[in-house]
């Protein structure tokens, strides 16, 4: 996978940036008793080894117009080819998450639409033309909480 190993202060670092993406280098160095320089190498070399892969702003997808949040399992035809069908669903920007499935379903996509209404033409006009033969969908009334893993090293030594 990769070549770099994580050690007790990597884990520190992490749970820390991870709850608080705007949390600066030179306050997790206090934290961690360390340099900055240390803070920011160990992160340059946990984003190069594709531990850390990003970081992002969350929105309150209400707040700006998307009322409707959804989780879509869809079932494709026999002959549709999953990964070139995934590539295609990245083009719909309403769709934010798409996983691979095993079972009955191939996919589960996170929606988020202005209403309900936007909801069923996105399933009509943008999914069923990709080979869709079956949604099942599930609208979510509220977001009890997003969050991480919060305790990396513990989860990472429970094999």
């Amino acid at each position: 996978m990769n070549d770099y190993t994580l050690d007790d202060l990597d884990y520190q670092i992490l749970q820390l940036i991870a709850n608080d993406a705007r949390i600066s280098f030179l306050e997790v160095s206090r934290i961690c008793n360390v340099s900055g320089a240390a803070v920011h190498q160990r992160v340059q070399k946990m984003i190069s080894n594709g531990i850390i892969t990003g970081s992002e702003f969350l929105l309150n997808m209400p707040k700006i117009g998307y009322d409707t949040c959804a989780y879509l399992t869809l079932r494709f035809a026999e002959n549709i080819n999953i990964e070139d069908v995934t590539e295609k669903i990245k083009d719909i920007s309403e769709i934010v998450e798409c996983h691979i499935l095993t079972g009955i379903s191939d996919l589960f996509v996170k929606v988020y639409a202005q209403n309900n209404s936007r909801l069923l033409d996105i399933i009509q006009n943008k999914l069923k033309p990709l080979g869709v033969i079956n949604v099942e969908s599930m609208i979510s009334c509220r977001e009890s909480f997003h969050r991480q893993i919060s305790d990396y090293k513990q989860s990472s030594n429970e094999n």
